[in-house]
């Protein structure tokens, strides 16, 4: 396709997130939105012996409306560390989690202050590692009207119950916990899991309802 897909930032997006994407070149992350909470957007969800265990991001300085672009994240590492540890603990028995965990536990320790930036760092691995070639901007201002532009803005998101709004029907892969498929989960799950057949799964998925 040569419309600009325009979305919204992600922290390790879902798998459904990059199915999104999949058919579009170019790519353009909204900046400038109000910070929408309890959203995917500061949050992920991973696998784990307990099941699905969300993750998310603490922000601070955040009183009435804020511009995503100018959220920060809580400064130190507390949340870091629990971040990695839940992620260590869920998939170091994946089969690929020696190859990808030190260059994603180095981005998720960097010292981003704004959370659109460490997004969009994870979003840069994510695309790497799936071998997913996509031209990246970052819109100017609010976009109202998108002509030309497909507007996937709030296509898929993570609800306080963890459930997901899927769009795809992922196809299964082989987790590390569990008999029954989890979906709705971060893409570091099919990534950790799955190595480079993750880009077959997302190329293979299958939409269930229109966009």
């Amino acid at each position: 396709m040569n419309k600009i897909a325009l979305i919204e930032t992600s922290y390790l997006p879902s798998v459904d997130y990059f199915c999104l994407i999949f058919p579009y070149q170019n790519i353009s992350i909204e900046k400038f939105e109000f910070f929408e909470k309890q959203t995917h957007r500061n949050r992920c969800v991973v696998n784990t012996s307990q099941g699905s265990v969300m993750l998310s991001v603490p922000l601070e300085g955040r009183h009435g409306k804020v511009l995503t672009k100018d959220v920060r994240v809580e400064s130190g590492n507390k949340w870091r560390n629990t971040h990695w540890r839940t992620i260590e603990s869920a998939y170091r028995k994946a089969p690929y989690f020696e190859f990808y965990s030190d260059e994603l536990r180095m981005i998720l320790y960097r010292d981003h202050k704004f959370l659109f930036d460490l997004n969009s760092d994870l979003l840069s691995f994510c695309l790497q590692s799936l071998k997913m070639k996509k031209a990246i901007t970052e819109t100017v201002a609010y976009e109202k009207e998108t002509l030309g532009t497909e507007d996937l803005r709030n296509c898929v998101s993570v609800e306080k119950s963890m459930t997901p709004l899927q769009n795809f029907q992922i196809s299964p892969y082989q987790q590390v916990f569990g008999n029954a498929f989890v979906s709705g989960l971060s893409v570091i799950d099919l990534l950790l899991c799955c190595g480079p057949d993750s880009y077959l799964t997302i190329k293979s998925s299958q939409p269930v309802n229109k966009i």
